[in-house]
């Protein structure tokens, strides 16, 4: 199993940005695809982008489109989340996931295999 290891949240101004990272405890290629998802205290764990570490095709959630970009970088190990224009509602704890062999890959927690412990993302008025 891919252990992860989340870092880069922190307190932030609306309007403010902040960059997420992921550590992998192996080769991004080897892994099909990861996700980072975010939780919001008393909601569901929501899927807000993914990218497949083969191709570099990436896809995000109606919410942070335009605002949120992920990446990987293959050469060490890591997917990026880097966040702009944050809102109050992108409060929550951001966790990376990673679904290791094919299949497909979405905003479903299910989809993934592993999950990191996560990294709060604080954004004030």
């Amino acid at each position: 199993q891919v252990q992860l290891v989340e870092s880069g949240g922190g307190s932030v101004q609306v309007g403010g940005s902040l960059r997420l990272s992921c550590a992998a405890s192996e080769y991004t290629y080897s892994i099909f695809c990861m996700s980072w998802f975010r939780q919001a205290p008393g909601k569901e764990r929501e899927g807000v982008a993914y990218i497949y570490t083969g191709t570099g095709s990436a896809y995000y959630s109606n919410s942070v489109k335009g605002r949120f970009t992920i990446s990987h970088d293959n050469a060490k190990n890591t997917v990026d989340l880097e966040m702009n224009s944050l809102k109050p509602e992108d409060t929550a704890m951001y966790y990376c996931a990673a679904r290791s062999g094919g299949g497909a890959c979405g905003f479903s927690t299910a989809w993934y295999t592993s999950w990191g412990q996560g990294t709060q993302v604080t954004v004030s008025s």
